[in-house]
């Protein structure tokens, strides 16, 4: 946990951490100062009220919260806080992720949660820092330098995949 976190990574459960680890990740990539917590909506909802109503007093920007199965942590942290809550669907045994989905997905006009696909908590980690570089030009350069680093990857993919041909790279894959 950073001293001064601007971006909080919550949980309904331990077994969501794996998932959110994507967000972390990104979030230490581009030193952005973050906290991590397990809040559950169903087992600790006081908890998670006070979280979601005083997050903004603490100086958190951006809220990444990731849930499985029900999936309400992520609509209920956006139903009580003023801050952009961006939700990680997590995958389930049960319906692989789409009952996380749709949970996080179909919120009520008014209180919006912007969602990344099933299990990506990496993208959710990118959403989080391009929030943050809209008001940071540093920040904003770093954004700019990691896109280009992702065009760079796939033109030297390219450039390999014209020198080997497509069942010699499929083989070094």
């Amino acid at each position: 946990m950073n001293i001064h976190p601007q971006v909080s990574i919550i949980m309904g459960s331990d077994s969501d951490l794996p998932t959110m680890q994507g967000a972390i990740a990104i979030c230490q990539k581009f030193d952005i100062p973050y906290e991590v917590a397990i809040i559950s909506a169903h087992r600790t909802p006081d908890r998670m009220v006070e979280f979601a109503k005083t997050a903004h007093t603490r100086g958190i920007r951006v809220i990444i919260a990731g849930a499985g199965g029900a999936a309400h942590l992520p609509g209920m942290v956006a139903a009580l806080s003023p801050l952009p809550v961006i939700g990680v669907p997590v995958t389930t045994r049960q319906l692989s992720g789409v009952d996380s989905l749709y949970s996080i997905v179909q919120m009520p006009k008014g209180i919006p949660v912007a969602t990344v696909a099933i299990g990506n908590a990496d993208n959710a980690g990118l959403l989080a820092v391009q929030i943050l570089a809209s008001h940071n030009p540093e920040l904003l350069n770093q954004v700019i330098t990691y896109r280009q680093s992702l065009a760079d990857m796939v033109m030297e993919k390219q450039e390999r995949l014209e020198e080997l041909g497509s069942e010699r790279y499929l083989q070094q894959m």
